[in-house]
């Protein structure tokens, strides 16, 4: 009896233990200097934080029809990555269908300007991070994907590292669909605006090496022509990306096994980045 209770002990104490140290997930409000509103946010910090030292940031972005707390809810293991990894995840709100642009429909929705820059500054601001591009990556599934990318082919000197899971890659062909129009304005009316902002065509942007890329597509998806095409412009431009494609459609089983090597492949290239 004394040795049941004793193993008893040593479990609840061990336990005790890990759940001290383990990520902490808060929901905080940050503020839109150019939508002028407050905007929440998840930020996981990984049990190392407490020690002083300043901390890569990965910034994960949700998908149309979600917010800022669909990762931690629909994939609660994010906060092991942190652990895993040392890193701080920040879960933006994109708002329903911003797909992360500075909407020239509509002024209420400056979500490039948002995320790339006041909520970088915000989250620096708050947190022990690494302040330059060497510490930050960005990705996203479907929306987010599209975002993550837009984001960091456009701000160069913000991300250093990108990722797509399941990303809306090239909007063109999908005119009447999940809000663009609302944010773009019709395609048949303002074509110039859907071809300077979709990722396919910003390809431009980049040169060898500037980002590290990581993409990644379910052979089931409908987003999946899309980002096979974005991988062959990539490969005829010489851009170094990793593609990864398997059997899978768009959704969060799926992602919840992506975002598993999205964040091992953020942690090489901040691993690399210090190394260098």
């Amino acid at each position: 009896m004394n040795f049941l209770r004793s193993l008893l002990l040593t479990g609840v104490l061990a336990f005790m233990h890990l759940a001290a140290r383990a990520a902490k997930v808060d929901t905080v409000d940050t503020y839109s200097s150019s939508m002028k509103k407050t905007i929440k946010a998840v930020i996981v910090t990984p049990d190392s934080y407490s020690i002083g030292q300043e901390f890569p940031v990965v910034y994960l972005l949700h998908g149309y029809g979600g917010n800022y707390s669909d990762w931690a809810k629909k994939v609660p293991t994010i906060s092991n990555a942190a652990d895993l990894h040392k890193v701080i995840i920040v879960c933006p709100d994109g708002n329903v269908g911003s797909w992360y642009f500075d909407s020239p429909a509509d002024p209420s929705f400056r979500y490039e300007t948002y995320v790339a820059d006041e909520l970088v500054n915000w989250v620096d601001g708050h947190y022990k991070t690494i302040k330059n591009r060497s510490g930050r990556a960005i990705t996203g599934l479907s929306m987010g994907g599209h975002g993550a990318l837009y984001l960091a082919f456009r701000h160069q000197a913000v991300f250093g590292a990108a990722g797509s899971m399941s990303g809306g890659v090239d909007i063109r062909p999908f005119p009447n669909n999940w809000d663009m129009a609302k944010r773009l304005g019709p395609y048949a009316q303002f074509p110039e605006r859907w071809e300077q902002n979709t990722v396919i065509n910003l390809l431009y942007l980049l040169t060898p090496g500037a980002l590290a890329l990581l993409i990644d597509c379910g052979t089931d998806d409908f987003f999946f022509r899309v980002n096979n095409n974005l991988h062959d412009k990539l490969l005829e431009r010489n851009i170094a990306h990793d593609y990864i494609t398997r059997p899978g459609g768009h959704n969060w089983p799926y992602w919840t096994n992506a975002v598993t090597y999205q964040m091992l492949f953020m942690r090489q290239y901040f691993d690399k980045s210090k190394a260098n």
